[in-house]
């Protein structure tokens, strides 16, 4: 059930959007120089061509936004904040693995990065659930991407030994 007017509700769903896309920019100021950085290193033959992460992101921090707005607009108390403190925290988290590999070029600690961002994220999706099951399912193309990710950060780091 909705607590809020619907004029509350479009503005929480924009404010929601911003949020999510406030930490993509967060994310993005440490890909400036990421495309050139990416394509210097060595590649597994099934990673992705540079172009489609931009589409991927927007799509999945959009979904983001979405999820975080259904679960805010429910009448669920603790349940409810306690969803949305752990999908802060894992904005938080995520906006800094760009900065860990792409800026300052530790994949190692990039990969534990993401690999915790994983953890955060399922988390995530089971408080979401508690709340509202379709912003809890919202999230798992997320859930995907970022362990596909993972795998892919571990490679590029075991092949590339240059970027500790």
């Amino acid at each position: 059930m909705t607590i809020f007017s619907k004029q509350k509700q479009i503005l929480g769903l924009f404010v929601w959007f911003v949020i999510s896309f406030l930490a993509s920019a967060v994310g993005v100021l440490a890909s400036i120089q990421a495309k050139t950085f990416y394509a210097e290193l060595l590649q597994p033959s099934w990673a992705p061509a540079p172009q489609v992460f931009g589409p991927v992101w927007t799509l999945l921090f959009a979904l983001m936004a979405v999820a975080a707005w259904l679960v805010w607009r429910t009448d669920e108390g603790a349940n409810r904040k306690k969803a949305l403190q752990f999908f802060l925290l894992q904005l938080a988290v995520n906006g800094l693995w760009s900065w860990l590999f792409f800026a300052w070029h530790l994949g190692g600690l990039a990969l534990i990065n993401v690999v915790v961002l994983w953890l955060m994220i399922l988390i995530t999706i089971m408080a979401f659930w508690r709340v509202n099951r379709l912003a809890g399912a919202l999230l798992l193309p997320y859930l995907l991407w970022v362990g596909f990710a993972s795998v892919l950060n571990y490679s590029l780091w075991q092949l590339n030994p240059q970027i500790l």
